[in-house]
C-alpha cells in the first residue's frame, strides 16, 4: 500500500506507531455483499455464490498472529419486491455460519461472536431501497411502516436456540430385530450374459501340445479325440465371481436385472436367445445353492441408456403403444423359463425417471409413462392368470421415491412445492396402481391450471374405462428405491416439459452431510416417505429395493457404514413405531462401475470394502438387538453353510490339487510299505537257510 500510495498516504511517526500498535483487544470485521456482489444470484437462491468466509478467517489468523475475532456484520440481500420469503438470505446465512463453524472446529480460529446484518430493512447506501437486507420486512409505502419477521429471522432464531447445526433424527434409536423372514438383500443393475463358457475345454475334443521351447504355441495332436462334458454354471467366470461376492455378503436375497435386448434381440419371440436365458437361470440356481433367493427385474432403463431391443427403439420406443405388448411377450417368456425359481419379480425399474430421456416435451414424457403403466399391467395380469397358481410368486414395479422437504420451512409455498414434487414423482405411478386406476387429482388439476394460465401446453393422457380396470391393483407390493431427501422450493416456470410443469426447484443445503455426488445423508427422510406411502396407499407390503450412497473410499468406506446404520435404523422405526409392513431391505449396490460414483460394496476390480463386514453384522443380528439379548433368529447354520460354500468355490483348484496329492501320497506309501514287507520276507527266508540244523534234520525249502 505504501509503495503504490506513497505520495498521498500519511506516514506514521515513531511515536504514533508506538501509540497505535496493540490498541485492539480483538479483530472485528464485516463480510457480505458489500465486499463482493455477484451478478444474477437470485435465480439460484445464492447457490452459485462462492464467497469463502472460512478462507478470510484463515488469512486473518495467519496475517495478524491468531487474534480473537468478532464478525460484526454479515448477511445477504434480496430484491426489493421480496417480502418475507427471503430464502436466499437463509441459504447464504447457512453458508456463512457453517464456514465460521468449520473455521472454529477444524482451523482452531478464535472466533468468539457473530452479528447478523441487519435488524430491519433500510436505506442501503449506493443501492438505496432497491435491495433489502433486514431480518424484518419494512413496508416503506405504508404510513405505519409495519415490520414483519422474515423467514431469515425465524431461521436465525433457530440457529441461536440450537447453537449451530446439530444432527437431526426423527426420534432416538430403537433397539430390536426385524422378523425372522425379513429379506436382507443386495441390488445389482443389469447383468450382461456370457453366451459361452470361459474355457473351451468343455466343447473342444482335441488334444494340444504346448511348444514351450519353440514358438510357445499350442499345436493340435492329430488322431486323438477326448471326451467333453456340457458346460456347468460355474464355468462362467462372471457367475463364479458373483457367487463368491454374494457368499461374502451373507445376504438372503439378490436383486439383479435381465438385459431385454440380449434375451430378445429382435424385440419379439421370433428370435429367442436361449444361451442368455440359460445364463440367467445359472445365476439364480447358483444363488439358491447358497440359500440366496432372487428378486429379478425384467427391465432396467437408466437416464443414459433406454435398454430396449434395437427394433423397438427404432419404432418409437415407449412412445409407441405396441411396445407394451412386446414387453408382455418378453415378460411371459421370462416367467416361463425362470418362474419356477423366482418368487419376486420387478417388471420395470424406476419408470418415473424416464423423463430424463423422453424430455422433448411434457406430452412425450406423459405418453411414455402411460405406455409403461400399460406394459406393467399387461405383464402382471399375464402372471396372475397363467403363472401365479403354480409358481406362487409376487410382481410389482419399483419407483424412485426420494423424500421432499421445503427448502424454506417458514414459507407455505415451499410446503406446497414439496407435496407437489411427491405427487408428480411418486403418486404419478402409485395412484393408478394402488388406488384409483387414474393419475393423481393434484397432478391433473395443476397441469390444467397451468394450461389455463397459458404457462404450459402439456396434457396428461386419459385412461379409458378399460385401461383403468387393467391398471388398478396390479402390484402385489410397494417397491421403492430411496437414496436421499431433496430440498425444494416453488419456482414458477414456463414451458411444456415435465420438469417445468411441476414448478419445483431444488436447493443444496451446505449444512447437510453429503456424498461426492451431492446426495444429502438425511436418514429421517426415508422414514417420512415410508409413512407417506402408508398414509396414502394403505397397509401395503413394502420392499426397500435400493438404498445406498456413493463413498469415494476404496477400502475403509466409513460414509457407507454410517449411511447403512442410520437408514436401516429409520426403517426399523418405520416398521416398529409407524407400523409400515417392511418386508425387506436391499442395499445398493454389489459392485461399482468404472468412472461412475462409487456405490458398490466391491470395487470395479472386485476388491471388498470394509462395509461388507458391517452389513454382515447387521444381517446376522437381524437389526439392532438389545445389548443383553442375543438375536432371536439364529443365522449360524446359514452363515456356516455360506462359509463352507465360499471356501469350496474359492479353493476348488487347490482342493483338487490337494486331493490328487493326497491320493498320490497314499499310493506311494502303500507301495513303499508293500515293497518293504516283501523285502523283509525275502531276507528272512534267506537268513533261515543259513541257520545250522541238528543232526538228522533235513533242510526244507519252501
Amino acid at each position: 500500500m505504501k509503495k503504490q500510495l506513497l505520495s498521498i498516504l500519511p506516514l506514521f511517526s515513531e511515536a504514533e506507531k508506538k501509540e497505535v500498535r496493540g490498541t485492539a483487544d480483538f479483530f472485528a470485521f464485516s463480510f457480505g455483499p458489500n465486499n463482493f456482489k455477484p451478478q444474477s444470484t437470485m435465480a439460484k437462491m445464492g447457490q452459485n455464490v462462492s464467497l469463502n468466509l472460512r478462507e478470510v478467517l484463515n488469512w486473518i489468523k495467519l496475517e495478524y498472529g491468531h487474534p480473537r475475532i468478532l464478525i460484526t456484520e454479515n448477511g445477504w440481500f434480496t430484491d426489493s419486491h421480496v417480502k418475507t420469503e427471503d430464502t436466499t438470505a437463509i441459504y447464504m446465512m447457512k453458508n456463512f455460519l457453517n464456514q465460521v463453524l468449520q473455521a472454529i472446529r477444524f482451523d482452531e480460529i478464535r472466533v468468539f461472536g457473530y452479528t447478523a446484518w441487519s435488524l430491519l430493512d433500510g436505506f442501503e447506501w449506493q443501492d438505496g431501497y432497491t435491495t433489502r437486507r433486514g431480518l424484518f420486512y419494512v413496508d416503506f409505502n405504508s404510513k405505519q411502516k409495519e415490520r414483519k419477521p422474515k423467514s431469515s429471522a425465524h431461521y436465525y432464531k433457530q440457529i441461536i436456540r440450537e447453537n449451530g447445526f446439530p444432527l437431526k433424527e426423527s426420534t432416538s434409536d430403537v433397539r430390536g430385530e426385524f422378523p425372522c423372514d425379513f429379506s436382507w438383500g443386495v441390488t445389482e443393475s443389469v447383468l450382461k450374459p456370457e453366451l459361452v463358457a470361459s474355457s473351451p475345454q468343455f466343447t473342444d475334443p482335441h488334444l494340444y501340445v504346448w511348444n514351450v521351447t519353440g514358438n510357445r504355441l499350442l499345436h493340435q495332436v492329430g488322431g486323438v479325440k477326448l471326451k467333453t462334458r456340457p458346460g456347468q454354471c460355474t464355468d462362467f467366470v462372471s457367475i463364479k465371481r458373483q457367487v463368491e461376492m454374494l457368499a461374502r455378503m451373507k445376504v438372503t436375497y439378490y436383486r439383479f436385472a435381465l438385459d431385454w435386448p440380449s434375451v430378445l434381440p429382435t424385440g419379439n419371440l421370433s428370435t429367442v436367445n436361449r444361451q442368455a436365458l440359460r445364463y440367467y437361470r445359472c445365476v439364480v440356481s447358483e444363488g439358491l445353492k447358497l440359500n440366496i433367493s432372487p428378486m429379478v427385474t425384467l427391465y432396467y432403463p437408466t437416464h443414459t441408456q433406454l435398454g430396449l431391443p434395437t427394433p423397438l427403439q427404432q419404432s418409437g420406443g415407449w412412445l409407441n403403444p405396441s411396445t407394451a405388448k412386446a414387453f408382455q411377450d418378453y415378460a411371459g417368456l421370462c416367467f416361463q423359463e425362470l418362474g419356477d425359481l423366482v418368487k419376486l419379480w420387478i417388471t420395470i425399474n424406476e419408470p418415473n425417471r424416464l423423463s430424463d430421456i423422453y424430455n422433448r416435451t411434457g406430452n412425450d414424457t406423459y405418453r411414455a409413462a402411460h405406455n409403461l403403466l400399460i406394459a406393467h399391467a399387461l405383464a402382471w395380469h399375464l402372471y396372475d392368470r397363467q403363472y401365479r397358481p403354480a409358481q406362487r410368486g409376487s410382481v410389482s414395479l419399483s419407483l424412485h421415491s426420494d423424500w421432499a422437504e421445503p427448502a424454506n420451512p417458514y414459507a407455505e409455498s415451499h410446503w406446497q412445492a414439496a407435496e407437489r414434487f411427491l405427487q408428480f414423482e411418486i403418486a404419478w405411478f402409485a395412484e393408478p396402481l394402488f388406488k384409483t386406476g387414474d393419475y393423481p387429482l393434484a397432478m391433473r388439476e395443476y397441469i390444467a391450471f397451468k394450461n389455463r394460465q397459458g404457462l404450459s401446453r402439456s396434457t396428461l393422457p386419459q385412461f379409458t374405462e378399460e385401461e383403468r380396470r387393467l391398471v388398478k391393483g396390479t402390484a402385489d407390493f410397494y417397491a421403492l428405491n430411496h437414496f436421499t431427501t431433496r430440498f425444494v422450493m416453488h419456482a414458477r416456470q414456463n414451458g411444456s416439459h415435465y420438469d417445468t410443469d411441476r414448478d419445483v426447484q431444488f436447493l443444496q443445503d451446505i449444512t447437510c452431510l453429503s456424498s461426492p455426488s451431492r446426495l444429502a445423508v438425511l436418514p429421517w427422510g426415508q422414514r417420512k416417505v415410508l409413512s407417506w406411502i402408508r398414509r396414502n396407499y394403505g397397509d401395503l407390503d413394502v420392499y426397500i429395493t435400493a438404498n445406498g450412497i456413493d463413498d469415494p473410499a476404496l477400502e475403509n468406506d466409513e460414509l457407507r457404514k454410517y449411511y447403512l446404520e442410520k437408514y436401516i435404523q429409520e426403517a426399523r422405526k418405520a416398521y416398529l413405531v409407524d407400523k409400515v409392513k417392511i418386508k425387506g431391505y436391499y442395499a445398493f449396490k454389489l459392485t461399482e462401475e468404472k468412472f461412475k460414483p462409487r456405490f458398490g460394496f466391491f470395487t470395479s476390480d472386485l476388491k471388498a470394502k470394509s462395509s461388507i463386514q458391517f452389513y454382515n453384522k447387521l444381517i446376522s443380528n437381524g437389526g439392532f438387538p438389545s445389548e443383553n439379548n442375543s438375536p432371536r433368529c439364529s443365522q449360524t447354520q446359514r452363515n456356516t453353510e455360506c462359509t463352507v460354500c465360499l471356501f469350496l468355490v474359492q479353493k476348488k483348484p487347490l482342493i483338487f490339487f490337494g486331493c490328487c496329492f493326497f491320493s498320490t501320497l497314499v499310493l506311494l506309501l502303500s507301495i513303499t510299505f508293500f515293497h518293504k514287507r516283501k523285502r523283509r520276507k525275502f531276507w528272512k527266508a534267506k537268513d533261515f537257510q543259513h541257520i545250522p540244523l541238528k543232526k538228522g534234520h533235513k533242510k526244507v525249502l519252501s
